[in-house]
């Protein structure tokens, strides 16, 4: 073989094997099993699916989620992901990653309003494992302390931010009418499958939820926290997360409360609990639940000044809470500039839609 001839077949074996580098590096992940990648690190379409049945769960057939809706959920569950890879590296940069240690004391917080057998059959319900559990924690926990440190602690509001922002919305604290903070606890005459509380407990019919708001009045009397007992027990949907907490009601609005409520509520002092209030169907006259109500606090009508702590406090939140709310925003749009992101499923809806 000629020099000439050698340098040919070297020639051509070096571009062959450049193309094969350039085509592997370029293709994408075989099959459907990659969502995406984040500076390489792979996102499973496996965990795309565990986390959508999460969030479905519990949800009635007719109620489940299809077609274009369903994919929509899919890609906002995968931006999740997304988002919180990039944070998982940006930890790694900065030495955060969350510690054993600190997963297992969140653990074992998040569980102690169960027993072993009521936790493991909330893990049953929405589908995941204890290893899914624990990696979820962690990566949450990871994430509130890069936040924590590159966002949120770096929020500085003065006192002039709080009296710029009174002067210039003084009428927001003019209270044109009293206004009750209230909660409550409720017990229903039939179970809602809706509904969630800590202990999943429910009342099955009238008798068994006389029982049970009975119970909960004693506990209360014995001195129970009634947040705690109302995100253990209450049966409302909208409240039981939460403490039971309404909110500041208006006292215009509380006219559109059942008249027992109404009645009972206006003569509470701030602190107290109500009696047993019984909820009746007004065209019925049949008995639907029970309800405890506590007044928080009273706001009686007329301008509170800048000078009130409570003001001061409720303008320095509100602040905090956009301030953060803008940074964050900015934050994630910075690191998803600075990362490769290939999102492989996002392309397939656009592919199997025409639009590519």
């Amino acid at each position: 073989m000629n020099k000439n001839h050698l340098r040919r077949v070297i020639t051509l074996a070096c571009a062959a094997l450049a193309l094969v580098v350039s085509l592997a590096c370029n293709s994408k992940p075989s099959g459907d099993n990659v969502a995406a990648t984040v500076d390489g690190r792979k996102i499973y379409r496996a965990d795309v699916e565990k986390y959508y049945e999460n969030q479905t769960a519990g949800s009635q057939q007719q109620q489940q989620p299809t077609g274009e809706q369903a994919t929509s959920l899919r890609l906002s569950i995968l931006r999740e992901l997304i988002d919180n890879e990039i944070l998982m590296r940006r930890a790694e940069k900065l030495g955060l990653l969350a510690t054993d240690e600190e997963v297992d004391r969140k653990l074992n917080e998040i569980k102690s309003p169960y027993t072993q057998e009521e936790f493991d059959a909330r893990m049953k319900e929405k589908k995941i494992t204890l290893d899914d559990f624990k990696r979820d924690l962690r990566r949450s926990l990871t994430v509130d302390k890069v936040l924590n440190k590159e966002v949120t602690s770096k929020i500085n509001i003065t006192d002039q931010d709080i009296s710029n922002y009174y002067n210039a919305h003084k009428a927001e604290f003019n209270l044109i009418e009293p206004q009750y903070h209230l909660a409550q606890i409720v017990v229903t005459t039939a179970p809602n499958p809706q509904v969630h509380n800590l202990k999943n407990d429910k009342a099955q019919n009238e008798a068994d939820a006389r029982k049970k708001i009975q119970m909960l009045v004693n506990h209360l009397e014995s001195g129970d926290d009634f947040g705690t007992l109302a995100m253990n027990y209450s049966e409302d949907a909208d409240t039981a997360g939460n403490g039971g907490d309404l909110g500041i009601t208006p006292e215009s609005s509380l006219r559109n409360t059942d008249p027992n409520t109404r009645d009972v509520v206006t003569k509470l002092k701030p602190g107290a609990v109500s009696p047993i209030i019984p909820v009746v169907n007004p065209v019925t006259k049949q008995i639907f639940g029970f309800r405890i109500v506590k007044l928080i606090a009273k706001e009686p009508a007329g301008q509170r000044e800048l000078s009130d702590p409570r003001v001061q406090q409720a303008i320095r939140s509100q602040l905090r809470d956009r301030r953060e709310q803008l940074l964050k925003s900015a934050y994630y749009e910075v690191l998803r500039d600075s990362a490769k992101v290939e999102n492989y499923f996002a392309e397939k809806v656009l592919e199997e839609n025409g639009t590519k």
